[in-house]
């Protein structure tokens, strides 16, 4: 697996925005919108700093997401997600997600992709110098 070296892999901050629709019984953001969120700010990442043939070329699928709820978003709430790469291996990339309202952390969140070719559909792998942009060397 490719991994993050001396070099700090860069991050991406992502704001958030709290619809009414995301409020649940008990007030608060239902946790099932903290997966949309991810995915939203994962994408955006790869967006940002994939180069734009890649972005063409290429799309991600989520594979597995492992949410650690820590406290409650609302309504009126200021909400980021930091996304920054843990390494790639193969067509699988891995990524950590902190959703948070100011310096309080909301959820902590590791999730795996999949890459995939967008033509064909089939997992791919990404070109070396696609990956550093992620994971300096």
């Amino acid at each position: 697996m490719t991994t993050m070296s001396a070099a700090p892999a860069p991050t991406h901050i992502h704001a958030l925005a709290i619809e009414p629709g995301d409020i649940d019984f008990m007030g608060h953001v239902n946790n099932a919108v903290y997966l949309e969120w991810v995915q939203e700010a994962v994408i955006a990442y790869w967006q940002r700093m994939a180069p734009a043939e890649a972005v063409a070329q290429h799309l991600w699928v989520a594979l597995k997401h492992e949410i650690t709820y820590c406290r409650p978003a609302f309504l009126d709430d200021a909400i980021v997600a930091t996304v920054v790469a843990e390494g790639v291996q193969g067509a699988r990339a891995f990524f950590s997600t902190l959703i948070q309202r100011g310096e309080e952390v909301l959820a902590e969140v590791k999730s795996s992709w999949c890459c995939l070719d967008a033509d064909t559909l089939r997992p791919a792998r990404l070109a070396r110098d696609v990956v550093r942009r992620f994971l300096p060397e």
